[in-house]
């Protein structure tokens, strides 16, 4: 598995990169054989980046991560800070209908860019990982507390790279205008953009291409848009940006699949090597969910894909 490296920090990530909210219950219940399998496959073939949240699954994801990890070689971790984890005084009993996650809701959500809340967020994910230190750390999803995230957040992360409990810090987030505006006012050294930057949605090159310019590096998540992509051929009930796609996104979906097909090459083959050809991405992260995932997005990402192809899928 090739490596690609943050620039400012030198930290290598792989191509490929473990999204872990499946790990968090995401949807549906991932049992804990399937998540030990999952992790232990993509170790296997050479995958090194994972990353989490405590958003995922109420800290179950960074749980179960910090638990199956122990004794891998050479693992990079991330994780994010912005989210604090709080008693919830009225639980219903599961967090699916709230926060998306088949995991009992005994814990409530909080935003929190203050230094006081990524510090405290950042101790919290250490002990549910079993760490001293995280390789990387972003700033989760601060769309309506740029001004704290600016004034406060990155300044608080950089106390901890600063003294090495942290090596890279970063902002992740599904849309381009708060994280252009930290990387042009802020130390950042990385950008996680989420659905931002895939086949059918490039709305994030300005993003990126400011990325270029300054030395930050981006992670590519989502490449498969919440799962427009991540079949040959989008079925009619395909989600996009975690809603029922549009006619006209699925007809778009098509088009790239009848191109793709000429080629000799399936859609998510595309959708998931497509993000790397930006210079300023060094990894792409995509959610696994059970060894045989793993297996098939190692599969898709060294599939040879023609320069006619790629040319074929440029908008014009």
């Amino acid at each position: 598995m090739r490596t690609r490296t943050i620039g400012r920090r030198g930290i290598a990530l792989t191509e490929l990169g473990f999204g872990a909210a499946s790990l968090g219950n995401l949807y549906k219940a991932t049992p804990d054989e399937d998540v030990t399998a999952a992790v232990a496959a993509a170790h296997e073939a050479g995958v090194r980046y994972f990353d989490t949240a405590p958003h995922y699954g109420l800290g179950l994801s960074e749980r179960r991560l910090g638990a199956a990890v122990p004794g891998l070689p050479d693992v990079v971790l991330s994780t994010k800070v912005g989210r604090l984890l709080e008693p919830n005084p009225a639980p219903t009993g599961s967090d699916l209908e709230s926060g998306g996650f088949d995991v009992p809701d005994d814990l409530v959500r909080r935003f929190d860019f203050t230094r006081d809340g990524v510090l405290r967020s950042f101790e919290s994910s250490l002990q549910r990982l079993g760490v001293d230190r995280v390789d990387v750390v972003y700033l989760h999803d601060p769309d309506d507390h740029a001004d704290d995230a600016v004034r406060y957040g990155v300044p608080a992360l950089a106390e901890l790279r600063d003294q090495g409990l942290v090596g890279a810090i970063g902002v992740g987030m599904n849309q381009v205008a708060v994280p252009l505006r930290l990387v042009e006012e802020t130390d950042v050294d990385v950008v996680m953009l989420a659905n931002r930057w895939t086949l059918l949605d490039r709305s994030g090159e300005p993003l990126l291409d400011a990325c270029a310019e300054r030395g930050v590096s981006v992670v590519a998540a989502a490449p498969y848009n919440s799962g427009l992509l991540a079949n040959p051929r989008p079925p009619s009930d395909a989600t996009f940006d975690y809603q029922q796609a549009d006619p006209a996104v699925l007809r778009r979906a098509h088009a790239m699949a009848d191109a793709c097909e000429r080629h000799g090459v399936s859609l998510p083959e595309a959708a998931l090597q497509f993000p790397l050809r930006h210079p300023a991405v060094v990894s792409v992260v995509a959610g696994l969910r059970t060894a045989g995932q793993v297996t098939e997005s190692v599969r898709r990402l060294g599939v040879p894909v023609p320069d006619a192809l790629w040319a074929e899928l440029t908008p014009v």
